[in-house]
């Protein structure tokens, strides 16, 4: 199965900027369906991203983010060629994890 993350890590000099795309529904539970029953909520709880080993961004949500979350941010202490590890888990249980090396 193709992973949920479409990630792009690049760094310029000592910041790195990263760029992620996570499919994902992100339903709400307050939405309902055709049939008027309510669709069950499913969404991402933890996002995290880690370079050699510590963690570099962590994002706890809940129902207010919207479907297929784009995340942009930057950080320093990384270089070329370091690995990025981006995982998540949803409130079902679900998880995905990826991993990009830096450009």
């Amino acid at each position: 199965m193709a992973s949920s993350i479409r990630v792009r890590a690049t760094s310029n000099g000592d910041i790195t900027e990263v760029q992620a795309l996570i499919q994902h529904p992100m339903d709400t539970g307050l939405v309902k369906n055709p049939n008027g029953e309510l669709v069950p909520a499913h969404f991402i709880q933890e996002l995290k991203f880690e370079c050699n080993g510590k963690d570099v961004f962590v994002a706890n949500w809940g129902t207010a983010v919207s479907k297929d979350p784009y995340v942009k941010f930057s950080f320093k202490g990384a270089k070329k060629g370091d690995e990025l590890k981006i995982s998540w888990i949803d409130n079902k249980g679900a998880s995905d994890t990826t991993t990009a090396k830096i450009a």
